[in-house]
């Protein structure tokens, strides 16, 4: 039985996603590319919609989301991808605050390499439910 390497986006999105999932910020941020993009939206009224462009804003909202993921909880579910291009299934759990309750947090994270091989656009969709 042959073993198929992963296309190259997937492993640097799937790196980068175990990464924040144990709160390791510095690894996070080195799949960056200096002005990377980033668009996070969800259909809850309550949750802000974020369009930001720079490695700076985007770990400080990584780091800020990421407080709230409980660490080792994250997976990816699915994959797909080229050498620029990932798309990623990813489920998390997450308490927004010592008194909320756990949540599952089940988004899709599609990803775009620079020539570097770094993470220069990224676009999130995310469902929060409370199981």
């Amino acid at each position: 039985m042959s073993s198929q390497q992963e296309p190259t986006a997937v492993a640097v999105a799937r790196a980068h996603v175990d990464a924040w999932g144990v709160h390791d910020y510095g690894v996070a941020r080195g799949a960056l590319a200096p002005e990377v993009h980033v668009i996070v939206t969800s259909v809850d009224p309550n949750t802000p919609q974020v369009d930001t462009t720079g490695a700076d804003p985007y770990m400080d909202g990584l780091i800020q989301f990421g407080q709230a993921v409980l660490p080792g909880t994250t997976r990816v579910i699915s994959a797909s991808g080229d050498d620029a291009r990932a798309l990623l299934q990813v489920s998390s759990r997450v308490k927004f605050g010592p008194d909320a309750p756990e949540m599952t947090l089940d988004g899709a994270r599609l990803y775009r390499l620079d020539g570097s091989q770094k993470i220069v656009e990224e676009r999130v969709i995310f469902f929060v439910s409370p199981e």
